[in-house]
């Protein structure tokens, strides 16, 4: 896809879980165009010198990549807070009435989110007018190099009839309603923004499948403040040592954006959650909208 046009904004993505778990999420962050490279450049300093040629959640089990976790998430919540970037995190829920279908087509749904996203975000949170480059992971689920167009499926069309006139093309579609008019999968291990979304589509999962072990690490983090000898207290082994460093990450996030003044929730739905979507930090929990939106299913 060829812009004829300037590009003004990027955007950079990247899924967790999608077909695994209850909780499946895509991390969206987006920013104009002419902070990319120098923005990029300040991540990848700060990576280099804790010693990480590449962030990965999966990896996220040592003191080394919890302080590279820290790192990004000061970066991104300073960032956000001046309203030089926005991080969108769309969540769903499998178990939920949209979700629990027979023969549910995780593909046509993971798109169907992307399109969901990409309208709240490329179309309602930016200037109108605004060109984009999409930059997802190469690893995503999505084939955007050959991509089939499930939009128009039955299941699909109550809910966005009146939206889609580009006869079944999905690149079209971006085009005309979003003008993403170029999508270059990457390698994360290339690209520190990848890194970063990796980490807060990753952070929203373990914020939900795992909130009872980050409350019972709170409480633990709690107690070991009142003691007056660290050698009386005793950690909960039920606890892994990787659910402790990403549970620090979450608490330091949260506190982040609490001092910001940020909106996002932990407690209020036992995940983070950001009440105003128009935060530029936007944890985006999906629920169904009428009794007819489903997922698609399998032909």
């Amino acid at each position: 896809m060829k812009s004829e046009l300037p590009i003004t904004h990027v955007a950079f993505s990247d899924e967790s879980h999608w077909n695994e778990g209850r909780y499946r999420s895509i991390s969206l962050i987006t920013m104009p165009f002419r902070f990319n490279i120098a923005y990029k450049q300040i991540v990848k300093r700060f990576l280099d010198e804790i010693g990480i040629s590449e962030f990965k959640w999966t990896n996220l089990c040592g003191v080394r990549e919890r302080r590279a976790a820290l790192k990004m998430c000061d970066f991104i919540v300073d960032n956000a807070n001046k309203g030089l970037l926005r991080l969108d995190v769309l969540i769903w829920d499998i178990e939920d009435s949209r979700h629990k279908v027979p023969g549910r087509d995780d593909i046509a749904n993971l798109q169907l989110m992307y399109y969901k996203l990409f309208k709240h975000v490329l179309s309602n949170r930016w200037p109108d007018g605004s060109t984009w480059i999409l930059f997802p992971d190469e690893h995503s689920a999505m084939d955007w190099n050959n991509v089939k167009d499930y939009l128009d499926r039955v299941d699909t069309k109550i809910e966005i009839f009146q939206n889609l006139f580009t006869g079944g093309k999905f690149e079209l579609r971006l085009v005309r309603e979003f003008k993403i008019y170029k999508i270059n999968p990457l390698s994360s291990a290339s690209n520190p923004w990848l890194q970063i979304a990796d980490l807060f589509a990753g952070l929203a999962i373990f914020s939900r499948e795992h909130y009872s072990i980050y409350r019972q690490w709170q409480k633990e983090q709690e107690k070991q403040m009142g003691q007056l000898f660290l050698f009386d207290f005793k950690q909960n082994n039920k606890i892994s040592r990787s659910s402790r460093e990403r549970c620090y990450v979450l608490d330091y996030f949260c506190k982040l954006c609490k001092n910001k003044k940020l909106g996002v929730s932990l407690k209020t739905t036992k995940g983070l959650w950001t009440p105003d979507n128009k935060k530029p930090i936007n944890f985006w929990l999906y629920i169904p909208q009428h009794p007819n939106d489903k997922a698609p299913r399998k032909k």
